[in-house]
């Protein structure tokens, strides 16, 4: 299997940072590039973000659904932010500690619910804290 070379490091930066709430930007650059749907940002200090952790963190599900339509790769904090309840509890019943574990730039997974004013997940979080 012939290796792609890597992506270039500006293009996944822009695309990252248009993922927080461009949505115009973020298809027309998925369109040009799909590799991208996956693409990880080093912000540096191990603050590391794809363009649906910059969707789910804002709270933007319009372009959280766009990627996960087109490849890109699940995770809790999306999970918690579109209420995917199930995906939710399954991941915190495998590893509780996830409740604590920040997503990217250190914002916590409750934070992800609250920008996707995700009722039941806030429910579920917020029982487990008590």
């Amino acid at each position: 299997m012939d290796k792609k070379p890597a992506l270039a490091l500006n293009l996944v930066e822009e695309f990252v940072g248009v993922s927080h709430g461009n949505f115009a930007r973020v298809k027309e650059m998925l369109a040009a590039e799909p590799a991208l749907v996956n693409a990880t940002w080093d912000w540096g200090g191990g603050d590391f973000e794809t363009a649906l952790g910059a969707a789910a963190h804002m709270g933007n599900k319009q372009i959280a659904n766009y990627l996960l339509e087109r490849g890109a790769r699940l995770d809790i904090f999306a999970a918690a932010m579109l209420d995917m309840i199930d995906v939710v509890k399954a991941g915190l019943d495998a590893r509780p500690e996830m409740l604590h574990t920040p997503g990217p730039h250190g914002i916590p997974l409750i934070v992800h619910a609250e920008a996707g004013d995700a009722k039941a997940v806030l429910e579920y979080l917020n029982s487990l804290t008590k």
